[in-house]
């Protein structure tokens, strides 16, 4: 015992002597998505050059075994007037030296150090060591000391950012005389006196977003009126934004006494469907008496040169604008089969190992911007579950999924056992495929088909429940259920280990429930949205939904028809001779031009009213509106709009 206390005296002696450079306040909690973290270092001296030193993050996780997860390297960089320098995410304001993705920094137990080494000293998983080490901070969030971790760093205390019960808006700081507390954060500020003062320069855009051909006005600030003029620089070009994109413009003057400058700029408005875009605002200004409030600011521009779809979106639908392009004998083989021959028959079709293709997961993200594509607008993709659109390139990059698009597994990957491999990283586009069978339960995870846009957060909470336990956003229109009822019953159609069962089953394989994704089957039709999907997925995996080419199959197999003879006579012309009627308008009275099997009624937000079986003539007893009727005769089916007055 007094070997370990003396060998911890000399290591933190060591640390103090040796600290030109301390951690001064570390915000590692800070909201729901963490996106206002930041590490500030302080050094003794003004404009200390900070060359030769790098900062190390060490995780005490059990998983994390007190070994680091990044580290930052310093080099070319130094502290302010104040001898500050920032570490932080983007939003963070001042804006940060160095800038770190959102959620970088994990809560603790954990650590923070600076050492006068070089980054390659430190690759992830290094273990925490004294060697170079110039100072440390051992922190947590209401967790348990990390012992080892402290020992191993020579430090005798773990601080706790939530210590006034608030991690969320409060941070911990170096007081003047090395110890720390816990309060409102401050970055780039110094923790206890004035310091020097460094005016702040901000700015903001005059809308929130932009359309291609509009003029962007840029207004610039100062928190004090300026003693001399100055220039700043900036430039808008990001990712595919580029300075073709708009005015030759990239800077502005702020004149001496004055606080405000602004400036004007033209969204160049071309020809050409580029799709959405980004900008972001970086600002180019170096001068050690002012300090950057905000900065690489990002804000979408749209592209006015989307095209528009002859077919409606799933809350406003169509259903005979699309055709389903499968070729002529694609179904033949199921004509006068019945039961299980009839199921093996399909399973034969859709799992055929010389024409079905299984794509990567990588590639699933391209396929569902053309399958899941907003029919309004093509540079949008249409959300499951949420109803609504969004731009093309909200796609979820980062852990965080508020306002991104994802993608969504119908059947979830934890009840279907089916999940990533290293190859599924990789977008190799449709030329490039795996074979695949009817028992490589493995390529579900893939199949487009079982895979919609889904909204982040929508998705999450969705998580692996049942259908049925999980009936979508409260007030939602029922446009999706239908959809999802289709794509999980195919699922189970098309891979040996997957099955729709009653209930809320616990076994892997199994999804519920039954009744009540057959009763969406019902109460959602196929639509022109879906026929559309189907076809741009044939296109990549050369399989279809049959549950959406001929709908009526979903109760040979699962309903009242199950065991009866299928018969779908393709010879027959597909014109809308068979099913017509008259009048429409009409008050109620109906007539066909010959029988037909089945009619059913259904309200426009697909809720099923009717149904009639072995008829030429309907009496329909409904207020006025506009409805839908769904036709059926010898295993085709129609849908058409009608009016009662």
């Amino acid at each position: 015992m007094h070997k370990s206390l003396t060998l911890f005296f000399i290591s933190f002696i060591y640390i103090n002597s040796y600290s030109q450079l301390f951690v001064n306040e570390i915000d590692s909690d800070t909201d729901s998505v963490d996106q206002l973290e930041f590490i500030e270092i302080k050094s003794e001296s003004p404009n200390f050059s900070l060359d030769g030193y790098v900062i190390v993050l060490f995780n005490g996780s059990s998983n994390g075994s007190d070994s680091s997860y990044l580290a930052i390297d310093l080099d070319g960089y130094q502290t302010d007037l104040n001898g500050l320098f920032l570490i932080g995410n983007n939003n963070v304001s001042p804006s940060a030296q160095i800038i770190i993705p959102n959620n970088s920094i994990q809560n603790g137990a954990d650590a923070v150090a600076i050492y006068q080494a070089p980054l390659s000293d430190f690759p992830n998983s290094t273990l925490a060591t004294t060697t170079n080490l110039v100072d440390a901070v051992v922190y947590d969030t209401s967790d348990s000391d990390d012992e080892n971790l402290m020992q191993l760093l020579g430090v005798n205390l773990q601080i706790n950012e939530n210590d006034n019960g608030n991690k969320d808006f409060e941070s911990i700081q170096r007081s003047n005389n090395g110890s720390y507390f816990v309060d409102t954060p401050t970055p780039r500020e110094v923790n206890e006196g004035s310091g020097v003062f460094l005016n702040g320069i901000n700015f903001n855009f005059d809308q929130d977003s932009y359309i291609e051909g509009e003029q962007i006005q840029i207004n610039f600030t100062t928190e004090v009126p300026l003693q001399e003029p100055i220039t700043i620089l900036f430039s808008l070009e990001y990712q595919n934004f580029e300075s073709s994109d708009y005015s030759d413009v990239n800077s502005v003057t702020i004149d001496s006494g004055a606080d405000l400058g602004s400036v004007l700029i033209d969204i160049v408005d071309d020809d050409i469907d580029e799709g959405d875009e980004d900008l972001m605002l970086s600002l180019d200004f170096e001068n050690e008496n002012f300090i950057l409030l905000n900065n690489n600011q990002i804000i979408r521009v749209n592209d006015n040169d989307y095209t528009i779809a002859d077919y409606g979106t799933p809350i406003d639908p169509t259903y005979s604008n699309v055709s389903n392009l499968f070729p002529e004998n694609y179904y033949s083989n199921l004509n006068g089969l019945a039961g299980q021959d009839l199921i093996i028959a399909l399973q034969e079709i859709i799992s055929n190992t010389d024409l079905v293709r299984a794509h990567s997961y990588s590639d699933v993200k391209e396929i569902l911007k053309e399958a899941d594509v907003n029919p309004e607008n093509s540079n949008q993709v249409w959300l499951v579950y949420t109803e609504q659109a969004r731009s093309k390139i909200d796609f979820q990059t980062t852990s965080s999924s508020v306002g991104k698009w994802n993608r969504e597994h119908t059947f979830p990957r934890s009840r279907g056992g089916f999940n990533n491999i290293s190859a599924d990283s990789y977008a190799d586009g449709i030329d490039q495929y795996w074979q695949t069978n009817i028992d490589s339960l493995r390529h579900a995870n893939s199949d487009a088909h079982g895979i919609r846009a889904s909204d982040g957060p929508e998705n999450s909470s969705r998580g692996n429940k049942h259908y049925g336990d999980y009936n979508g956003p409260t007030g939602n229109l029922n446009s999706f259920k239908g959809d999802v009822a289709r794509s999980v019953l195919f699922l189970s159609l098309r891979y040996n280990g997957l099955d729709i069962v009653d209930g809320f089953p616990d076994t892997v394989g199994q999804l519920g429930d039954l009744q009540t994704i057959l009763s969406w089957n019902d109460l959602d039709p196929v639509d022109d949205f879906e026929k559309n999907r189907n076809n741009v997925i044939y296109n990549w995996q050369n399989n279809r939904n049959p549950l959406i080419d001929l709908p009526e199959i979903v109760n040979y197999i699962w309903g009242e028809n199950y065991g009866d003879i299928w018969f779908d006579n393709l010879n027959v012309s597909t014109s809308q001779d068979a099913f017509e009627f008259y009048p429409n308008p009409t008050n109620g009275e109906i007539y066909f031009n010959s029988y037909l099997d089945k009619v059913e009624v259904y309200s426009l937000n697909g809720q099923k009213l009717l149904n009639f079986k072995n008829v030429d003539m309907l009496e329909i007893n409904l207020e006025k509106g506009l409805y839908l009727v769904c036709l059926y005769k010898e295993g085709k089916s129609s849908i058409h709009k009608i009016i009662i007055n």
